[in-house]
């Protein structure tokens, strides 16, 4: 059986090899309520000139709003995008059903639709160690210097000095900065604390803009990582206004024996071919879904691998250190966003049960199917590549405002 442990989110089980995996449901990609919220993305239109076109998703079928809305990040500057979405016919492209089925690894017909990575010019940001338990595996990555062997022997050592309590302690609270005295007085001060109980919150840049993939195309790590694991995150749209007006899941793949070695290679470890996957639509803020739904989700995960072992884990937003809202206005402190941004808000997931060798932890094998699914935004679907072998990222913004001009869509798109 599986085993799901939400205080460590790492439970794995050996089962019998699998010969392949079943394609998802229609089911396991929409949310619980289907297509009752105000849902948009992205998909790759073909054509008399093929290229990407903002949808919106409805029960009577995949509708293209391009016309009016042809960049992403335009719909999201609207004043009130979910209203302007309602408010906008857009012309039927294709069914839900169809358009699925088409995204999913190894479905695609290149003459129908699919789903691409629900941004567009938004940079994609990340805030990095805003849940205890991965705060104290990002200290144990430090501490072993990148080598998974070591992680088992420190973690209780490190667990012994820290605690697993530190979910109680507000980040910048005169009991954080108590806790960081006591901390630097025994020698295990760390920057991965620093960031975790200290004042200011760690916000990277992800991925460049156009370079994440989207609900069922390969995911990559790179191959020369022997210590890796998904993310599971929701991850906030954001306007250029600064305004938070939607939400999506996404997959902030992390290299740990890269970053551990060193957090100087964070780069190396977070930004990759491939690396980053988002979708598989964003769901806009409307009177049915906000923010308080986003600080009370649930996110799951599921690592499916062709060698038969499954991985599950919980990623309560509840347990959070950080509200959202205080990592956007971190992250918008000092620079601005004309054209918005992604932000992935961090995640409690932190494998440790051994996949091969006693003692090795988890890592990802080629072919893993990765899960990540919650009730209110739906399921991002992906497989597991190497980065050097992954489909290469070809479509740039040159690509993209080459591709608008020629279907004489620059006159709305604002650029």
């Amino acid at each position: 059986m599986t085993s799901t442990t939400a205080a460590t989110m790492a439970g794995a089980d050996k089962h019998a090899p699998t010969p392949a995996h079943p394609s998802p449901s229609i089911a396991q990609v929409l949310p619980t309520d289907g297509l009752q919220g105000t849902l948009v993305g992205r998909v790759w239109a073909p054509g008399a000139i093929p290229g990407p076109a903002v949808v919106a998703l409805r029960p009577e079928g995949v509708f293209d709003l391009t016309e009016h809305f042809p960049t992403m990040s335009t719909l999201l500057d609207q004043a009130q995008p979910a209203q302007a979405v309602q408010g906008t016919p857009g012309q039927w492209l294709c069914s839900v059903e169809d358009l699925i089925q088409n995204s999913l690894p190894g479905q695609r017909n290149a003459g129908a639709p699919w789903l691409l990575a629900p941004c567009d010019l938004q940079v994609v940001k990340a805030a990095g160690v805003t849940f205890a338990a991965s705060l104290i595996e990002r200290v144990i990555e430090e501490q072993a210097r990148g080598d998974a062997s070591r992680a088992q022997g420190l973690r209780s050592q490190v667990i012994g000095l820290i605690g697993e309590s530190l979910a109680d302690i507000r980040p910048g609270s005169p009991q954080a900065m108590a806790l960081k005295a006591l901390l630097q007085e025994k020698g295990l001060w760390s920057q991965y604390l620093e960031v975790g109980i200290g004042p200011d919150a760690e916000v990277f840049t992800k991925a460049p803009v156009l370079a994440s993939v989207g609900c069922g195309q390969d995911i990559g790590i790179r191959a020369d990582s022997a210590w890796n694991n998904p993310e599971p995150e929701v991850v906030l749209a954001v306007n250029g206004r600064g305004d938070i007006v939607g939400a999506t899941l996404g997959n902030d793949v992390n290299l740990r024996d890269i970053e551990g070695r060193s957090a100087l290679l964070l780069g190396k470890a977070k930004d990759n071919n491939a690396s980053c996957a988002l979708g598989p639509f964003i769901r806009l803020f409307d009177a049915g879904f906000g923010l308080d739904q986003v600080r009370n989700e649930t996110v799951h995960l599921r690592v499916a691998g062709v060698d038969g072992f499954e991985l599950r884990g919980i990623n309560t937003m509840a347990s959070i250190s950080r509200d959202p809202a205080d990592l956007v206005a971190q992250t918008l402190a000092a620079h601005q966003y004309p054209d918005g941004f992604m932000l992935f808000l961090g995640t409690l997931f932190a494998p440790i049960e051994d996949r091969d060798l006693p003692g090795s932890g988890f890592t990802h094998k080629l072919g893993d199917v990765v899960t990540i699914q919650s009730a209110w935004l739906g399921g991002l679907h992906n497989r597991v590549t190497h980065s050097e072998t992954a489909a290469p990222w070809q479509f740039g913004l040159r690509a993209f405002i080459n591709n608008l001009a020629q279907r004489g869509l620059l006159r709305n798109a604002g650029l």
